[in-house]
């Protein structure tokens, strides 16, 4: 009722269209508050709509900047390209059983190299789902496992998503992933060379990733929060970091991190998108900033084409 409350009222020209050029950098900060659980819904409401003035109502306001996975999606579930669908593996230092979403080309019979795909801090959501329908575009075999499978998986929102992901350990998650990367290593179609690309909380696991698996060929963090120092010393993998400029909460770890791997000699090529938000990579949002998005995929893609081919 809402939405096409919403819709009506646009379409009459009552209420304003929103676009990206509506949101100020104080609203998007807001919404990164909301997003890593440092303020509730009712908060965040609260706060926007100091905002709703003029043309920007609180409704309108709300529904521009949460998540729209129905617009936004690039590949389809159903695409024939792909041959995707959801299995099942075991985690036994994590939650035990975990779903992901396992894709790889349709008319491909050859081994391909693999990727582990880490959703945010909400569960395997549409978003992450269609990155792995993304890479496996590539020519790659793609796992995006679910966190959320020891508690009934992703809810169906992010809202709920978030305090359920709140409920598990971020260690024992971190193990389900690691067990993804395990179970897709041996799996009959992949060629044994496997990568990790995370975003935001999937970015922390990308890093702790590297810290964990001696010979992990390729790491990707989106905007993830780094490493302990003794952790970072760990770290033998090849690392490509994309950061968002405006990101000040992320970035200001990484000077620490990087004079590690400098002194240790570690492959990494970090790079920063001036002017853009955290989670510009996802298109379901305002935050979304399509030509550093794009740049940067190509980049991550090219750089798992690079590592994780056989010698």
């Amino acid at each position: 009722m809402l939405l096409s409350s919403l819709i009506h009222l646009i379409n009459t020209g009552i209420m304003k269209k929103l676009t990206k050029e509506d949101i100020s950098q104080e609203m998007f900060d807001l919404y990164d508050d909301y997003a890593h659980n440092k303020i509730d819904r009712r908060q965040f409401i609260k706060n926007l709509s100091i905002f709703a003035i003029g043309g920007l109502s609180l409704p309108s306001l709300l529904s521009f900047m949460t998540p729209n996975y129905v617009d936004t999606m690039t590949i389809k579930p159903e695409d024939p390209r792909l041959i995707s669908k959801f299995i099942t593996y075991d985690s036994p230092k994590g939650g035990g059983t975990i779903k992901g979403l396992l894709s790889k080309p349709s008319k491909t019979r050859k081994k391909l190299p693999g990727i582990i795909v880490v959703h945010e801090n909400r569960g395997l959501n549409p978003y992450i789902e269609d990155v792995g329908r993304r890479a496996a575009l590539e020519g790659f075999i793609t796992l995006a496992p679910d966190a959320l499978s020891p508690l009934g998986g992703y809810p169906g929102n992010d809202d709920a998503g978030r305090e359920l992901q709140k409920k598990r350990s971020s260690e024992e998650m971190l193990e389900d992933f690691i067990a993804a990367y395990e179970y897709l290593k041996s799996h009959k179609n992949c060629n044994g060379y496997v990568g990790v690309v995370g975003f935001c909380f999937g970015g922390w696991i990308s890093n702790m990733m590297a810290v964990k698996i001696p010979d992990l060929p390729a790491a990707v963090p989106y905007y993830g929060g780094q490493p302990t120092a003794l952790e970072a010393e760990k770290i033998s993998s090849p690392i490509m970091l994309h950061f968002a400029g405006l990101d000040t909460r992320i970035n200001e770890g990484w000077p620490a991190y990087e004079a590690i791997l400098k002194k240790n000699s570690v492959e990494y090529t970090a790079y920063f998108y001036e002017g853009v938000n955290h989670g510009f990579h996802n298109n379901t949002t305002p935050r979304y900033d399509e030509k550093p998005a794009l740049l940067s995929w190509t980049r991550t893609i090219d750089f798992f084409k690079e590592k994780l081919k056989k010698n």
